[in-house]
């Protein structure tokens, strides 16, 4: 899709979008169509009772008087920024039925051009890589919009950071679709090195280094794969040398059949997505550097496979953590906080980082508590905490704070090591116990925030701004908390 900010002139053919508070009179230039068609526009809002309420549209085909296809109004209602964004939406919901494949959209100030435009790049995906038949192909796609608007240059200055995020989101939602057989540790690893065209340094730590390093938690996952455990280093540099970066950690394992601990089928099938915490961590990388972002950031990504076979990790197996706590591998379908836990570790010891941020998609007890739109966060900063929560609630990327410490850290206790990996009381608080096993792992009080996405990385439904399928949840979320609270 190719977007475009124009000057704010009614084409004379074509598919006109207008957008509409709720409860508002017509705008300048709807009033001039309105006089264009003697007064079709205002019969149509009359007899349709169209008042502008939040994500209604309304669609007059062949106006009189007019060589247009068709006005077509959509309500913003009380147009806040996610008011307009939705709207987006709203109108890509209605392409293939009106067959819009070329749109003007009138926008009542810069503003509203560039998040109206935010919110239809949002929505407008479509993951049709292997689909050969024409039949399951959309019957029609957005090409071309153009924006029209009083300052069209300055409406393309206020969307260039918001088209910088679309990026992001649609590099996470492609790593996300895209089948294990394609995304595996070593493909994965040779994406990232593209990235560097955006800016970005990459650096890819082998098995063996990791091995040298004491990363025996995060090997351990992948030792029964044919593919080698791998992890890559996003770099971004955006202030002064000697400033601590603030670092985001991204649970990647490609494929997650439990190990030998092997899930049943129906839950093995979504398994690819497994790896949506790093893949959220590459997407907000690139959003940081192609928006220039004034900090530096660090992207730490541990990408592994999680696989049964004879060199497998057993139940009961103890493994050594790189912080040099030992673990019992209680159950190998608990795998996730072992990549993270050594992830942790290293990004601490190496980077020294003035906020840590892990994403995975680690439990699904977080599903069960939070349903599938909520993010479950924990924390050891109580500020940073509310940043977050306060940054989700206005990017419509919610998140709720859930606890730790106490019962859930004596859940943890083995008989012959440090820790266990799972609680041992099946089915009690297992995403507390998850990031409480994680908390261990936090050095000289680093500021730092588990994201479990297990219930939001993918949607079941069509959600606003977020197609059906891998949602890219994450990127705004961080980017507007880094955008608040990091940036000098």
């Amino acid at each position: 899709m190719n977007i475009d900010f124009s000057p704010l002139t009614i084409p004379e053919t074509g598919n006109i979008v207008f957008l509409f508070s709720e409860n508002a009179s017509l705008s300048n230039t709807a009033q001039q169509l309105d006089n264009q068609t003697q007064g079709a526009l205002t019969r149509a809002i009359e007899i349709e009772q169209f008042s502008g309420k939040k994500n209604s549209l309304m669609n007059l085909t062949a106006p009189a008087h007019t060589q247009l296809n068709r006005i077509i109004v959509i309500g913003i209602g009380k147009g806040t920024e996610l008011d307009i964004q939705q709207a987006g939406d709203t109108l890509v919901q209605s392409v293939e039925r009106y067959q819009l494949s070329t749109i003007f959209v009138v926008a009542d100030s810069d503003e509203q051009a560039a998040h109206f435009a935010y919110g239809l790049e949002l929505s407008n995906y479509r993951f049709d890589k292997y689909r050969t038949r024409t039949e399951l192909q959309a019957s029609c796609i957005l090409e071309q919009v153009s924006m029209l608007t009083a300052q069209p240059a300055q409406a393309k200055l206020l969307h260039q950071p918001l088209h910088a995020i679309t990026q992001g989101v649609k590099i996470t939602r492609d790593l996300v679709w895209e089948p294990a057989n394609v995304i595996y540790p070593e493909s994965f690893a040779q994406y990232c090195e593209t990235l560097s065209d955006h800016g970005l340094e990459i650096e890819i730590v082998n098995s063996q280094k990791m091995s040298e390093l004491g990363m025996g938690a995060l090997l351990g996952v992948g030792q029964g794969s044919a593919h080698e455990s791998l992890m890559v280093i996003l770099k971004y540099q955006g202030a002064a040398a000697d400033q601590a970066p603030v670092a985001f950690l991204g649970k990647g394992v490609t494929f997650d059949s439990g190990g030998l601990s092997l899930k049943p089928n129906s839950s093995m099938n979504t398994m690819k997505e497994d790896m949506g915490g790093a893949a959220t961590v590459t997407g907000l990388m690139v959003t940081l550097a192609k928006r220039k972002a004034n900090l530096n950031a660090i992207g730490v990504l541990g990408l592994v496979e999680n696989m049964p076979s004879d060199k497998a990790q057993r139940p009961s197996d103890v493994v050594h953590s790189m912080s040099g706590q030992t673990i019992e591998v209680m159950n190998t379908d608990a795998e996730g906080r072992l990549v993270l836990c050594d992830l942790l570790t290293y990004t601490q010891r190496t980077f020294q980082p003035k906020a840590m941020f892990d994403l995975a998609t680690l439990t699904g007890a977080v599903l069960v508590a939070l349903g599938d739109e909520i993010a479950g966060i924990f924390s050891n900063d109580d500020q940073l905490a509310a940043q977050l929560t306060a940054a989700g609630e206005k990017e419509a990327e919610p998140v709720w704070r859930l606890p730790m410490g106490g019962q859930f850290d004596r859940l943890l206790s083995s008989e012959i090591a440090d820790m266990r990996n799972n609680g041992n009381k099946l089915r009690i608080g297992g995403a507390s116990v998850a990031a409480q096993f994680l908390a261990r792992f936090i050095e000289n009080g680093t500021p730092w925030v588990h994201i479990d996405i297990a219930g939001t990385a993918w949607a079941h439904e069509h959600l606003p701004n977020k197609p059906k399928g891998a949602t890219g949840y994450g990127i705004r979320l961080l980017d507007r908390l880094i955008k608040e609270q990091f940036e000098a």
